[in-house]
């Protein structure tokens, strides 16, 4: 199974791309993540081309480092700029590797230099659970027919 299977087949994940500049706050960055129930945003510079990521646990650090308020910091910050990414002809248990190698938790997904969506490794573990799942349902039809 590939990535852009993952990406069609939930259309949210690719269809709305939720990002965040370098130059918004982390308060900002923190009511998005919270209203949205996501635990990563893709940064974009004012062109839209991908130069960070921001997670959960990207705050978190900063707030446990900051000598002031940590939600006045920005963006900038606090986000990973060596970024781990994905294409979409990416396969899943390769994508899962990876994540698990560098124990990231949110994957973005570039094709031809644009970001295209971003994948979570919970999504990744579904796509996998699913599809054994519907090779054991094949397996016992087979097996009872």
């Amino acid at each position: 199974m590939l990535i852009k299977h993952i990406l069609e087949n939930h259309k949210a994940k690719g269809a709305i791309m939720i990002s965040i500049t370098p130059d918004a706050t982390l308060r900002s960055a923190a009511e998005t993540l919270n209203a949205r129930k996501i635990g990563a945003l893709p940064v974009v510079d004012t062109n839209g081309a991908l130069i960070g990521i921001l997670s959960e646990r990207d705050i978190v650090r900063i707030c446990a480092l900051a000598a002031n308020n940590p939600l006045d910091y920005k963006v900038q910050e606090a986000m990973t700029r060596n970024l781990e990414l994905a294409t979409s002809e990416n396969s899943v248990e390769s994508a899962l590797a990876r994540m698990t190698d560098r124990r990231i938790r949110h994957l973005p997904v570039v094709d031809s230099g644009h970001l295209v969506g971003i994948v979570s490794i919970g999504d990744l573990v579904k796509a996998q659970i699913d599809m054994i799942l519907a090779e054991a349902d094949a397996i016992k039809t087979y097996i009872t027919s």
